[in-house]
């Protein structure tokens, strides 16, 4: 029967290592495991405990001894606090008490993530997303005389709102402040009756787009488009009318000839394993 003073050692402990050489004529014995100095062990020759000073630690993992042993010699080296063993911490007992402090990267097996083709490590920081800037929406105020079949640029001289001054409402012209795709869209509003009306859209002052809509009578007609643009490309809006005395300006319940637009953002999702 056993009995313990104080809390019982619990199941599965580590022991102090020891090591047994026996038929070696050697004048010294080689360690199992490195050690640091001789106070990190005892040795003892046929059961007699020997003086440090006689010993001489030639290497970390050999002790060169007083004088050459014979083969019934036995020697015995115990480590003094040596870990040999490892203990795994069964399932769900780890807690987050005991993972105070900081864990470096390079101890998980997966340590960073990658977001735009750049790897984040853990506990940095990255920026994805954003606003959609730039944003603006301009008008024009007042009406503007189109001749038949006459290419004539579109007028935007006031303005909603302009997040980053894009739209120049001088000459209706609105330029990318940066590298990126816009989403932009016009509505003209036109005071006669028309057959046929083409919105173009120019950039750099060359015609990329014709937005066709056709139909009868006055009223709205618009049309959008997605682009991607440089810095300091310029976008202008034009309106062919196939009608002769054709305008765009304000109706009579103060709906108006608009252009607006922004840039688009593009949101990932990203999964952290």
């Amino acid at each position: 029967m056993s009995s313990y003073l104080g809390v019982p050692p619990q199941s599965g402990f580590i022991t102090t290592a020891k090591q047994r050489i026996t038929s070696s004529t050697n004048n010294y014995v080689d360690l199992d495991h490195s050690i640091s100095s001789l106070a990190d062990v005892i040795v003892w020759v046929n059961f007699v405990k020997q003086d440090s000073t006689n010993l001489t630690l030639t290497t970390s993992s050999r002790i060169t001894l007083g004088a050459n042993l014979v083969a019934s010699d036995i020697c015995e080296i115990a480590y003094l606090g040596k870990a040999v063993a490892t203990q795994t911490p069964s399932s769900g007992t780890v807690t987050s008490d005991m993972l105070a402090g900081s864990i470096a990267n390079s101890k998980l097996a997966n340590s960073s993530i990658t977001l735009n083709g750049s790897a984040v490590s853990l506990g940095g920081s990255a920026t994805v997303g954003g606003t959609n800037t730039a944003l603006f929406k301009g008008y024009f105020t007042g009406n503007s005389s189109i001749s038949a079949n006459t290419i004539t640029k579109v007028s935007f001289n006031n303005e909603y709102f302009d997040s980053n001054n894009v739209l120049n409402t001088s000459n209706g012209t609105f330029t990318a402040p940066s590298d990126g795709t816009y989403y932009l869209h016009s509505t003209l509003y036109m005071g006669t009756a028309f057959s046929t009306i083409m919105i173009l859209v120019a950039k750099n002052n060359s015609i990329i787009e014709r937005l066709v809509n056709n139909g009868a009578g006055s009223g709205a007609v618009f049309g959008a488009t997605i682009l991607q643009l440089s810095t300091n490309d310029y976008i202008d809006i034009y309106v062919r009318s196939v009608a002769s005395n054709s305008y765009y300006g304000a109706t009579s319940n103060g709906e108006l000839t608009r252009f607006e637009g922004y840039k688009l953002i593009t949101w990932v999702i990203y999964q952290i394993k």
